[in-house]
């Protein structure tokens, strides 16, 4: 009987390889039947699911589940995903009064839910430009398309989201980018529910195994460039522009002081109260110290 692993990730770009490991029957091949739950409301619907068991692993935003657990949730970080870190464009209404990221300390920024990535790097945003984040507005709205709604009955007036997602939003003239801002540290982590480390571990390092291979192999193919493209809605250049700057994990290595930067980060932008080690969020099966930063 084939061990069930029900796994999350945004439909973006960046999970193509899970898409690619399914289809060629990879993880049945290796006796897993992983169900692929696309989560259009992102990291902060993915930490609900881990502590819900709607989720058994999730591809999250690193800054997003880091608070999480560190928060309580029951789940720990088992490998890095996406080791590149993440462009977020900083996105109005087309007609939107605002044309400078200096003009917008006041505005409503649309977040998916408390907690997730839009949530947190508004904090992050706000810390750099030298505002209190705590001063900031917010309005949840569930996802993007939350986002464009919100927009449309004035009830929002900026969000930050991957600038290559929402390029095509840009394009059709929907959406203007009045600036961007990328993270510190690597963007996409994987993170397992305890649960099922307990009584399925030996199954999850399998899906790792895979997924760094079918990642591995994504980065030298000829034709991912048109894949992406094709799948995704983007033109070539832009499909090219960002597979030339993501680069994913292929081993299970975390760099330690990434993950410290992101909890120093959370902490001083007051998203957590506290700061602990970086090996509490962590499996066991996640090394630190046998490659050089």
């Amino acid at each position: 009987m084939k061990t069930k692993i029900k796994v999350g990730g945004v439909p973006e770009h960046f999970n193509l390889p899970w898409h690619l490991a399914i289809e060629d029957g990879a993880f049945d091949d290796a006796g897993i039947e992983l169900i692929w739950k696309t989560q259009p409301g992102g990291t902060g619907a993915m930490t609900k699911g881990l502590e819900s068991g709607d989720l058994d692993l999730a591809v999250v935003l690193t800054e997003g589940i880091s608070a999480a657990i560190i928060k309580g949730n029951p789940s720990q970080l088992i490998q890095q995903y996406v080791r590149s870190p993440l462009i977020w464009g900083i996105h109005a209404p087309a007609d939107s009064k605002y044309n400078g990221v200096h003009e917008i300390q006041d505005a409503r920024f649309a977040i998916s839910r408390n907690g997730s990535g839009s949530h947190i790097m508004a904090y992050v945003l706000a810390e750099n430009q030298g505002w209190e984040p705590t001063d900031l507005n917010f309005e949840i709205v569930g996802n993007f398309d939350g986002a464009l709604q919100a927009f449309k009955k004035d009830e929002a007036d900026i969000i930050l989201w991957e600038k290559f997602t929402t390029k095509p939003f840009v394009d059709k003239g929907t959406l203007k980018r009045i600036g961007q801002t990328i993270t510190p540290w690597s963007c996409f982590m994987i993170a397992a529910r305890n649960e099922i480390l307990e009584k399925e571990e030996n199954a999850v390092r399998k899906v790792l195994s895979i997924i760094r291979k079918y990642c591995h192999d994504f980065m030298l193919r000829e034709d991912a460039v048109e894949l992406v493209a094709e799948r995704y809605g983007l033109q070539l250049q832009d499909a090219a522009a960002w597979y030339r700057q993501t680069g994913w994990a292929t081993n299970n290595y975390v760099p330690e002081k990434m993950l410290k930067d992101v909890i120093k980060t959370l902490y001083d932008v007051k998203v957590i109260d506290s700061k602990p080690e970086v090996k509490t969020l962590c499996h066991e099966m996640l090394w630190f110290d046998r490659l050089v930063e």
